[in-house]
């Protein structure tokens, strides 16, 4: 049977869900935790709740609906994607894959407060290392993050580069062999980056420092399965269709109104073409 993985649990995932379950399409969610949705106090603006709602509810709500259904929900980050013939998505702890992938996780890109990170960008600063792991063969490079996510790419890295090292810039260290956590000041270099200068005044000499803040954001997933991109927003025709055949994405990573009744729409359309794809293979 045909299947799909959806990556986020708000509105626009469930919604998603909410179709190929009913088309009789295997599906699994993934939540990583919660939504942006959990943080609304109340939401008075949406169909069907006179007297409002909460963020929370409605969230709980959603899922409650899909797992009626038979939904997989699952609670894992999801740390990297790729494709071998089928979408692979994994986790710190497991690897699925799926006919079709939905990026239902928002648009937020994680960039740390450093002087001149955002004057390096494109020029030595990336977000992906799947995507500009070839350009540092050999060469000694940085992951700013502490999470799962930062050591996710850290490993994608050590396949290629001369040395890699982990800043949490003033947090816990993960649980990786190379890793400094004093608080950085500023990225310097002339053309491209050259180093990390840490509020200490030591430096740190790098070619390529690679940004995984928190968790990977719809738009670092898309990036690395060659997903066309616009600024901080992925691109999809009429269907929330990507470049990448049964790659959609729905919801804020695409932009527009950022409310929950385009989420919801995003959702539907999508699910609805995921169905008459998978139907037709």
């Amino acid at each position: 049977m045909s299947n799909v993985i959806i990556i986020g649990g708000g509105p626009a995932g469930v919604s998603a869900g909410l179709y190929t379950l009913r088309g009789n399409i295997d599906t699994v969610i993934f939540t990583q935790g919660g939504s942006a949705l959990m943080k609304a106090e109340k939401i008075e603006n949406y169909y069907g709740f006179p007297n409002g709602i909460s963020g929370e509810e409605l969230y709980s709500r959603g899922i409650d609906s899909v797992k009626r259904l038979g939904a997989d929900v699952i609670e894992e980050e999801v740390i990297g994607v790729g494709y071998n013939g089928k979408f692979a998505v994994s986790t710190k702890n497991n690897d699925y894959e799926a006919d079709a992938l939905v990026i239902a996780n928002g648009a937020g890109r994680s960039v740390p407060k450093i002087n001149n990170i955002k004057e390096f960008e494109g020029k030595g600063v990336s977000y992906c290392a799947v995507c500009d792991a070839f350009f540092y063969r050999g060469k000694n490079v940085c992951v700013i993050g502490n999470g799962d996510y930062a050591m996710h790419e850290a490993y994608i890295l050590e396949k290629v580069a001369g040395s890699v090292t982990i800043l949490t810039d003033g947090k816990e260290s993960p649980d990786y062999a190379n890793c400094d956590d004093r608080k950085i000041r500023s990225v310097e270099g002339n053309d491209t980056v050259e180093k990390v200068i840490f509020e200490d005044g030591d430096e740190l000499e790098v070619n390529g420092i690679f940004i995984a803040i928190g968790v990977a954001g719809g738009v670092d997933l898309a990036k690395k399965l060659g997903a066309v991109v616009k600024g901080n927003y992925i691109a999809v025709d009429e269907n929330m269709a990507t470049n990448i055949p049964l790659l959609y994405a729905v919801g804020d990573c695409t932009g527009g109104l950022l409310q929950v009744a385009k989420a919801v729409s995003d959702g539907a359309i999508a699910g609805i073409d995921i169905i008459k794809k998978l139907k037709s293979k």
